[in-house]
């Protein structure tokens, strides 16, 4: 059950095009990739990366909004409407943007277009880390020893602690990014 929730769909085939919904260097590097494979690159672009390498590198390029990420890279529709401009069998998200967007992988299914990365499913599960670390759980995969459960009163989580033994990491279930992690060296430090 878990290898299936977690397998990226089925490409239905090779694809001759890819949309790259990203910038800079990993839009760069996916499309050093794609030369090689013989697959036609497609650049987008907001109003800040006209100039910009990935853009110089695209066999195409599409424009799709102003400078600011929440109008053009984060721009759902744009991303679509750039696809369908530039006749992109796929799109590969890159990282950061929308690659853990499961919604955008599920517009470019319903649009006919090959999502280059997980599947909707997947996308979810391992976006929140304690479902992740739920999900890993149930399948018996070996995890670093720590508490997950529910019980977060203070009391309780320093007991955890002194069971799981110092040093120990504390981390925020939705910190994002790093934020919210905290080493503690000594139970006198824990609260």
């Amino acid at each position: 059950d878990l290898a299936r929730r977690l397998t990226m769909p089925a490409a239905g085939g090779s694809f001759g095009s890819v949309l790259i919904a990203n910038r800079g260097e990993i839009a760069c590097r996916i499309m050093r990739t794609a030369r090689r494979l013989g697959i036609r690159t497609i650049a987008v672009y907001s109003d800040a990366d006209a100039t910009s390498l990935h853009v110089e590198m695209a066999d195409t390029a599409v424009h799709i909004g102003p400078s600011p990420a929440t109008e053009s890279y984060l721009n759902i529709a744009a991303i679509l409407s750039a696809a369908r401009t530039a006749h992109a069998d796929a799109v590969h998200p890159g990282y950061g943007f929308l690659s853990e967007n499961a919604e955008f992988a599920e517009r470019c299914a319903a649009a006919g277009l090959v999502f280059v990365g997980p599947s909707p499913g997947a996308i979810r599960a391992m976006g929140d880390k304690s479902r992740a670390k739920a999900l890993m759980a149930d399948a018996n995969v070996p995890l670093v020893p720590g508490y997950h459960g529910s019980n977060q009163q203070a009391e309780h989580l320093a007991t955890q602690a002194a069971a799981i033994g110092y040093p120990l990491l504390i981390k925020a279930a939705a910190g994002g990014g790093g934020r919210g992690m905290r080493v503690v060296t000594q139970a006198d430090a824990f609260l």
